[in-house]
């Protein structure tokens, strides 16, 4: 693992498949924007920070997602950080029932056992809610600039630091993750889409993808993840033949996009992903759901 510098007082470390962004308040002080994953990133986060002397007492979150937002609690309690997230976000993780909530909307199958088995470590009282119509944050006397990009999460938000450094979470994804996608996930891929055109409009020296790379220059990237999701929305809307379930839907999305599913978990988040994109789809009225014999099942608007 490397620190990288980027530009001024702001470093991204280097996770190997992500990138973990921080600002520089002075030697040791330092404001983590996201915490990484808790079980794969945890050790690692916290070898970086005391090989180098850091101490971070500020993370701003850029969506509470588990790769994000997982070590938040931790390093709250260790380090007495302050947290910044956006309201939607920061409202996901206040409690156990609203991660069931946040889930179940999602899967169907988290019950509170589930939360406090595999989730627990995301329950996390945040300091700073960034609502919605807020663009800057100010955390620990730094002032930073907040893009909101709904659509990867409910609540998803873009951060430019001083150095005037963005870091851009999931709203993007590099060139060399785009070659190998095969159903990327998005919350809400109409709000996604929106999100993702909007940062044409953003002019920084640097931009940071989480997922993962260092950028100057992201037009081209923000027009390849747009192509991206659209190919493969079209490629998932030529898949529903006549009127179809959803597990035939998800049954032809396997095959058709080579996924390979060797366990219930890994079945339940395809479904939960191809749902999301099924969701757009009626939304835009290209799909059309209905009751027959039974069943609940979906069908191409003539």
């Amino acid at each position: 693992m490397l620190i990288e510098e980027i530009k001024g007082n702001t470093f991204c470390i280097d996770m190997g498949k992500t990138n973990i962004p921080f600002y520089k308040i002075d030697n040791k002080k330092i404001i983590m924007l996201d915490s990484g994953f808790n079980k794969v990133d945890r050790e690692k986060i916290e070898n970086v920070l005391e090989s180098n002397d850091l101490q971070p007492v500020g993370i701003i979150c850029s969506h509470a997602h588990a790769d994000h937002a997982g070590n938040n609690m931790y390093l709250k309690k260790k380090y007495n950080c302050i947290i910044a997230m956006s309201e939607c976000e920061a409202f996901i993780c206040n409690s156990e029932n609203n991660l069931k909530f946040y889930y179940n909307n999602q899967y169907n199958t988290y019950t509170t056992y589930d939360i406090r088995e595999h989730l627990e470590y995301m329950v996390c009282e945040t300091d700073i809610i960034i609502t919605e119509e807020r663009d800057y944050v100010e955390v620990c006397g730094v002032k930073f600039g907040i893009i909101h990009t709904v659509g990867h999460s409910p609540g998803h938000i873009c951060i430019v630091t001083p150095d005037n450094v963005a870091y851009l979470g999931d709203a993007l994804i590099s060139h060399e993750v785009i070659e190998n996608a095969k159903m990327p996930y998005t919350y809400n891929l109409s709000e996604d889409l929106k999100s993702k055109a909007n940062l044409y409009n953003l002019k920084c020296e640097k931009y940071i993808v989480a997922h993962k790379g260092i950028y100057e220059d992201i037009t081209k990237l923000i027009e390849d993840n747009i192509n991206l999701y659209r190919n493969i929305a079209a490629k998932l809307y030529n898949i529903i033949e006549g009127t179809m379930t959803m597990e035939h839907i998800v049954k032809n999305a396997i095959e058709s996009f080579n996924i390979c599913v060797n366990n219930t978990l890994k079945y339940i988040m395809v479904d939960k992903v191809l749902r999301l994109y099924i969701e757009y789809f009626c939304e835009m009225r290209m799909v059309k759901m209905e009751i027959k014999d039974g069943f609940l099942k979906y069908s191409k608007v003539p």
